[in-house]
């Protein structure tokens, strides 16, 4: 389930109608989300930023609206960049906005390349989250933010009985009514992997991996009763 070529295949039917079904199916939370992901990197002025897993350039068009920044958005999908590259065009930012296929786990940008780094549901697609940690940390400057966000499974337990009953039941449903074939698989692909990700890295390992990175003062906080989990942390010197 984390190999990137799985990932490109299940999103590939998404990109046309890929924003307004990530609001509708997550009940509107997801643009919630990025802006919370947005007020840990803007606030520290960065020239230079890049957004990792950027798909159709949801997270780097709302980084330009918050800061002054030159962004590369980098992704593994072709489909996904093309409808990016339509919205930053549409926005009037291709002079600020550059999207660009890459792997995360090897990044094309020289060491401490970047002021900061996000990245958006990344770490359940790739095969080793620690050594791609490592990555994203390494084209960060000394002292420049990295921040994230990503699905989570509720900790509260009846919260969590609620968003498996929705992940199994009504995601795969939803996806089907307003998506079509390609928003069913992923709905039923969704749930599961996200529970088993967290089981393989519970939310403390992925602090370590973060740490490991060179990562200092990492922080997160759970969004929406635990639906979302958007974390950050600054490049040590």
């Amino acid at each position: 389930m984390n190999d990137n070529s799985f990932a490109i295949g299940l999103f590939k039917g998404l990109p046309e109608r890929y924003d307004l079904l990530a609001e509708v199916l997550s009940f509107g939370q997801n643009g919630r989300w990025r802006r919370e992901l947005v007020e840990h990197i803007a606030p520290t002025n960065p020239d230079t930023v890049l957004d990792v897993a950027t798909g159709t350039g949801g997270v780097a068009i709302a980084l330009a609206a918050e800061t002054e920044a030159r962004i590369t958005g980098v992704d593994i999908s072709d489909s996904m960049l093309e409808r990016g590259r339509e919205r930053v065009i549409k926005a009037d930012l291709d002079g600020r906005i550059t999207l660009t296929p890459a792997r995360a786990e090897a990044l094309p940008f020289a060491p401490e390349s970047f002021d900061a780094v996000s990245f958006t549901y990344l770490l359940r697609y790739v095969e080793d989250p620690a050594a791609t940690m490592a990555e994203l940390a390494r084209v960060i400057r000394p002292g420049g933010q990295m921040a994230s966000l990503d699905f989570y499974v509720p900790p509260n337990i009846a919260w969590r009985g609620a968003w498996r009953a929705y992940t199994r039941f009504l995601l795969p449903l939803a996806g089907v009514l307003l998506g079509g074939r390609a928003w069913w698989d992923v709905g039923r692909f969704l749930g599961p992997n996200i529970e088993g990700h967290y089981a393989r890295w519970p939310l403390a390992r992925i602090v370590d991996a973060w740490e490991a990175a060179g990562m200092a003062d990492v922080g997160h906080c759970e969004m929406s009763l635990g639906g979302g989990l958007v974390m950050w942390g600054t490049k040590r010197a």
